[in-house]
Order: C-alpha cells, then sequence, then structure tokens
C-alpha cells in the first residue's frame, strides 16, 4: 500500500497545534464586508480554533501526517 500524501490545500488552510487542535481563518470575511457589521468583522479577525468534532474530521480526512 503506498504512503498516504497530505492534501495541499488543507496545509495551507489548516494549522494543528501543539496539543493537537486545529486553528483555521474565520469565514465571511473575504467580499460583501460593506453589508456586515463591525463586530462581525472584529471577531472574523485571526484565526480560530475548530471544534473537537470538526477538527477530528480535518486531521482524519486531509492532514493524515499531523
Amino acid at each position: 500500500m503506498p504512503k498516504l500524501k497530505t492534501k495541499s490545500g488543507a496545509k495551507k488552510r489548516f494549522k494543528v497545534t501543539a496539543t493537537g487542535k486545529v486553528r483555521a481563518q474565520a469565514a465571511y470575511k473575504r467580499h460583501c464586508l460593506t453589508a456586515k457589521g463591525p463586530k462581525m468583522k472584529r471577531k472574523a479577525r485571526g484565526m480560530m480554533t475548530l471544534c473537537e468534532a470538526n477538527g477530528r474530521t480535518v486531521i482524519k480526512n486531509w492532514l493524515r501526517n499531523a
């Protein structure tokens, strides 16, 4: 059986912390920002930690070597 490769798109979108949690950019921050409130734009700044269930899915399916 050949080695499993990490999805290259996932390498650019997700980071795994030292404790095993998965971090990702917040969504809805790309375009149409005039329609979104300042509080929403502030909260979408920087990286966020995915919930445990979504983090497990990301690691299992896309970041196998993490």
